[in-house]
């Protein structure tokens, strides 16, 4: 059956000419009705298709398409492949978090590709202007559904997918590679059995013979690493000899590195005959590599495959291990999920990973079927070969995974607290019958009537029960006599910003104090979401001689994370931290820019600006006197300290110097020109304090007027004025030109009076500023 018969107006979307028999099989569902579709199919085995198929569907009739990619790598290769649609005139637009989002082009896009958490970012936000359009998708297509079954990220798209269906009931088409229990995906979705596929490994295009090596495990765990990747390079290499391709997956970035390196040592040591390093013309293109020590290692056959690779290096290596010009690739779980990259031999050298949030934990057992499945190069090779290496004690539990497969689970119940928070914050949820109303649309429900007695189904309603009453005890949640329930500040900030509900409860309780640098910090690395945070024996000494004494009171973990924050707003983080910092880095980000936005909802503009300057050293590493020079778009680490060190630490002092200053300093005219030009876009504050006396007598009082004017922008500030460190007034308010503040002189018993007046800004990074006047107090001589 050939593509442009059945779709003729957009055959040159697809890169094939004819539908094979899986894909033949569920064309009538996909095409010819409306109804919900779950497929299972082998990897390799043409799923991408039925994607494309439900998203033509859409297209033909004028609709809009959602893809749902398993990770953000996939989303960025599925906007390059899917350039067969823009060719036809069709808009393709991806929502990432690390790109500038476009209300516009998303409102008009006909296919949208977003991650989980995209779209769940999203769907909260359904009623805002700026993300109006999830609400208006007719077909979402769920890329590897058994992500369902991911601990970390499996109540994610649970909770979208339900939230999705309520808001704007699309139709729903949830693909995977592997799901043992589709039924259950099916029966959540309401899809028919007409709908339905389980497709066996009958249509895989190549046989899977899968097995375990088991290694033995030493003491060592750096010398139980090459344990296994000699073992790894013994089962590929008689596959390698015979003109195959190995890929071998390892547990870090830093390990597909050392393991390709290694490894051209040991093929050389055995004369495995891969090497390339004769053909000229490869050796001239290797020279389009960035990355120099992947360029030296391809020219010997063998090379890695990281997320931390530029996007040309990593579709290079591709595009060469597909040519057959690269037989042996070390790489990270990024290749399993959605890249079609096959090899004759798939080998599992790590099962463990280390977690910079979560330490040592066991390979998920999806990541290790989709890995696994890889094995098999449909065109080359009748068997694929795949292994995984572990431990003889658990060779028998990855024996009954590749055999048995497993079942999709639930992960909601964990985080059901933090879901249904979210769904009564952003207004899905107004009352209980809402709730069970909610309830019933996820997956954990559906799971739950499939397998009573591991969910406990008879108790799945009082639970909720209890998590609202919960909720509504914590502050979090407000009710009513007619059931009615509604959000508090506290809630929706929670929901806003992803807390863990003890994280919102504590960064409450700091929004009401007066915080100072260590009060943030220690709240940030308190914080729940790093309560799986480990420091191994060998990082201790480095977090001890970056902290002093006065935070040996937190728990290790915490101090990991404290340490962390701190040698990054130094622009020194020690060397042993630096594996887990970027991680640990982004997520404390987050949490302090949530705290911030804490301070501003409880009117604490003095805590939001500690925060946002907070924020902004540990993202730049500039000292803190420089913290200012962040405010403009293009100062970061480098500049900021080479303008701090010629003694322009704020924008007041960009504009006194000037663009010839700026170039004294350091900077290109062009930038020079850009940042004084932003720097003019910021306010400019002085205090000015009129008639303000330098003294008065004991016993009299004198009401006063002190200015503030901003020379500069508008901007949001906070204004408090303090006599002997104790408040007299407080305001917030937009500051566009000046603004007068009343002030009280009083003869009081103390011989001095220090009035300090402060302005903060509470949503940027700028310096307060602060103004002190000193009155004496004269004593009065009695009458004789």
């Amino acid at each position: 059956m050939e593509v442009a018969e059945v779709v003729p107006e957009f055959a040159e979307a697809f890169s094939f000419e004819e539908f094979n028999a899986m894909q033949r099989e569920a064309l009538p569902a996909l095409l010819d009705t409306d109804a919900n579709v779950v497929a299972s199919a082998p990897t390799a085995s043409g799923k991408t298709a039925l994607a494309e198929l439900a998203i033509v569907d859409a297209l033909r009739v004028a609709g809009t398409a959602l893809f749902v990619a398993p990770m953000r790598a996939l989303t960025n290769e599925k906007e390059a492949e899917w350039d067969r649609f823009e060719d036809l005139g069709y808009s393709v637009y991806v929502v990432t978090g690390e790109r500038d989002f476009n209300p516009r082009r998303a409102a008009r896009a006909d296919v949208l590709v977003m991650t989980p958490e995209k779209a769940d970012s999203a769907t909260r936000k359904h009623d805002s202007p700026r993300y109006s359009f999830v609400t208006d998708v007719d077909v979402v297509v769920i890329d590897e559904v058994h992500l369902l079954d991911s601990e970390t990220r499996g109540s994610v798209l649970e909770v979208v997918v339900s939230r999705l269906r309520r808001l704007a009931d699309p139709r729903i088409v949830a693909l995977s590679a592997t799901m043992e229990n589709v039924e259950d995906v099916a029966a959540w979705l309401d899809a028919p059995d007409a709908a339905t596929f389980d497709f066996g490994d009958e249509y895989r295009p190549v046989d899977l013979h899968a097995d375990v090596q088991t290694y033995t495990h030493g003491d060592n765990a750096f010398a139980d690493k090459y344990r296994r990747l000699y073992t790894a390079l013994d089962l590929a290499e008689p596959h390698l000899r015979e003109d195959g391709q190995a890929l071998v997956f390892v547990s870090s970035r830093q390990d597909t590195v050392q393991a390709a390196k290694k490894a051209r040592d040991e093929i050389a040591e055995r004369d495995i005959p891969i090497a390339t390093r004769g053909e000229y013309d490869f050796h001239t293109e290797t020279q389009a590599l960035e990355n120099g020590t992947l360029r030296q290692s391809v020219l010997d056959g063998v090379a890695f495959h990281h997320a931390g690779l530029s996007k040309n290096d990593k579709d290079l290596v591709e595009e060469w291990f597909k040519q057959g010009r690269i037989d042996l690739l070390f790489s990270t779980s990024t290749l399993a999920w959605g890249v079609n990259l096959p090899a004759r031999c798939v080998v599992i050298r790590d099962t463990k990973l280390h977690d910079p949030l979560e330490g040592e934990v066991d390979m998920s057992p999806l990541d290790v079927i989709q890995m696994i499945g890889r094995a098999g190069r449909p065109g080359y090779d009748d068997v694929g070969y795949g292994w995984v290496v572990c431990d003889r004690s658990e060779a028998d539990r990855y024996r009954r995974l590749l055999r048995e497969g497993k079942a999709i689970e639930s992960r909601l119940a964990d985080d059901l607290a933090e879901h249904l928070n979210a769904e009564i914050a952003m207004g899905t949820i107004h009352g209980l019958d809402d709730v069970m109303d909610w309830l019933e649309t996820t997956f954990l429900y559906h799971r739950a009537r499939s397998a009573p007695e591991t969910y406990d189904y008879g108790s799945i309603r009082d639970r909720v029960r209890t998590i609202l009453d919960d909720l509504r005890d914590r502050g979090f949640i407000e009710t009513d006599e007619g059931l009615g329930l509604s959000p508090t500040t506290l809630g929706v900030l929670a929901s806003t910003y992803y807390l863990h509900l003890d994280t919102a409860e504590r960064f409450h309780e700091l929004a009401s104090a007066a915080p100072d640098e260590r009060d943030v910090l220690r709240a940030v690395a308190r914080a729940s979401e790093f309560d799986s945070v480990s420091a191994r024996q060998a990082e201790r000494d480095a977090i001890d001689d970056t902290l002093d004494a006065g935070e040996k009171s937190l728990e290790p973990g915490a101090r990991k994370v404290y340490a962390i924050l701190v040698g990054s707003m130094d622009g020194s983080i020690p060397p042993e931290l630096r594996s887990d910092a970027w991680v640990i880095r982004q997520n404390a980000l987050r949490l302090v820019a949530a705290l911030g936005e804490f301070f501003v909802r409880y009117d604490r503009p003095a805590g939001a600006n500690l925060a946002a300057r907070l924020e902004a050293r540990i993202e730049t590493g500039v000292p803190a006197d420089a913290v200012g020079l962040t405010a403009l778009d293009g100062v970061g680490s480098g500049r900021g300290h080479r303008l701090a060190q010629e003694g322009i630490t704020d924008p007041n002092a960009v504009r006194e110097a000037g663009v010839s200053g700026l170039v004294d300093a350091g900077l290109s005219e062009g930038v020079a020109e850009n940042v004084l030009e932003q720097a003019t876009d910021l306010p400019a504050i002085h205090v000015e304090w009129g008639d303000f006396p330098e003294a008065i007598d004991r016993g009299d009082n004198e009401l006063c007027e002190v200015t503030v004017r901003n020379a500069g922008a508008g901007a949001r500030v906070g204004v408090r004025v303090t006599v002997n460190g104790v408040e007299m007034t407080a305001d917030g308010t937009y500051l566009s030109d000046e603004m007068t503040v009343p002030v009280g002189v009083f003869g009081a018993e103390d011989d001095r009076l220090t009035y300090t007046v402060t302005v903060t800004f509470p949503r940027a990074p700028l310096r307060p500023v602060r103004e002190e006047r000193v009155v004496v107090v004269n004593a009065v001589q009695a009458n004789l």
